[in-house]
């Protein structure tokens, strides 16, 4: 009989034999430790293996399930729209505060949650920050913008992903180490990109929001393709799903109306190379690197990650300095993700 645990999603052959037909057990699950309970008490549990063999048949696969996996990410929360917006407002000149207020007045949950990370350590402002113009005044415009940034996306990364393996919390931390990464990278190589290095890092990875249930469902096809050791999971959602998580986030980015230099970040952050030449990309690419050796908010994706071996001399980025970004990416990203 295949068994599904509930908790990491992993599916174990038991042999029938094996199994008191006709009573409710439980046992830890070989992988998590968590328990799975089996009710084998009534016929539906016997004919189980056979429904989960029909089940997997029935799914879509190839070009079907590349469209419906595109469809889906219409289905995404419009509150970046908000982010935007704000931006927008912000960059006008000739725009005032009372504008940002009537904004956020429609939005009030993204407000909070600017001013509680403006309160952060971080920021050294604790308690100090009681108003978007506050936030300003102290800070500055351009940190505002990305406090509106992080404030619009905290709920929408902050959410568990079983696919891959990361506990709820855990994508917004490392979202949180990219965007830090990529705003220190680009101050050192490019200071015009720091805005959009920081707002590429936090929603790189907003594909997985999309993608993370189908995962769940063809777990058993991603575990077989990568059982050799040869191949990413990159490569095994390529495979598996017939587009990547890269794929479905420049997706995500126009459906979020995300400048096209970001959306093209975002799309060639693992592969920088073939992003003609965007610095942005390879800015991203080095800060997700980093992310990854961090171990903040690693998730299964993180087993065989390769970075590019001539990024960091295409940034002009010296091994002394990663090891430098690193230790800031590590303080911020903490400091930050208690909020």
């Amino acid at each position: 009989m295949r068994v599904n645990c509930l908790n990491c999603n992993k599916v174990f052959d038991i042999p029938d034999e094996r199994l008191p037909m006709g009573k409710k057990i439980a046992f830890p699950c070989p992988a998590c430790k968590g328990t799975i309970e089996l009710d084998l008490t009534s016929k539906s549990a016997i004919n189980s293996e056979f429904r989960s063999k029909k089940k997997q048949n029935d799914r879509p696969t190839g070009q079907v399930l590349k469209k419906k996996i595109l469809r889906n990410v219409k289905d995404l929360p419009p509150m970046p729209q908000t982010v935007l917006k704000a931006r927008e407002i912000m960059a006008n000149p000739k725009s005032d505060f009372k504008e940002l207020a009537n904004l956020f007045e429609t939005d009030q949950a993204i407000a909070a949650k600017i001013l509680k990370l403006a309160n952060s350590p971080y920021y050294g402002y604790s308690g100090k920050v009681t108003s978007i113009q506050r936030a300003s005044l102290v800070l500055g415009h351009k940190t505002l913008g990305e406090l509106i940034t992080m404030g619009g996306t905290a709920s929408l990364l902050s959410k568990s992903l079983v696919g891959y393996g990361l506990d709820a919390g855990a994508l917004w931390k490392h979202s949180l180490a990219v965007a830090f990464g990529s705003r220190i990278i680009a101050k050192k190589t490019e200071p015009s990109l720091s805005n959009d290095a920081f707002t590429s890092g936090l929603i790189h990875d907003s594909g997985k929001l999309i993608l993370d249930s189908y995962i769940q469902e063809r777990w058993e096809l991603f575990e077989e393709f990568m059982a050799d050791g040869e191949h990413t999971f990159l490569d095994a959602e390529k495979k598996v799903l017939e587009l990547d998580h890269t794929e479905v986030a420049s997706e995500v980015c126009k459906t979020w109306n995300i400048p096209k230099p970001l959306t093209v970040a975002i799309r060639y952050h693992h592969h920088p190379s073939r992003s003609n030449g965007s610095k942005l990309a390879y800015i991203v690419h080095v800060a997700d690197a980093i992310a990854m050796m961090t171990g903040l908010g690693l998730g299964i994706d993180g087993t065989l990650y390769q970075m590019d071996d001539k990024a960091m001399e295409f940034l002009g980025i010296q091994e002394d300095d990663m090891n430098e970004i690193m230790g800031k990416v590590l303080e911020a990203a903490q400091n930050i993700s208690e909020q």
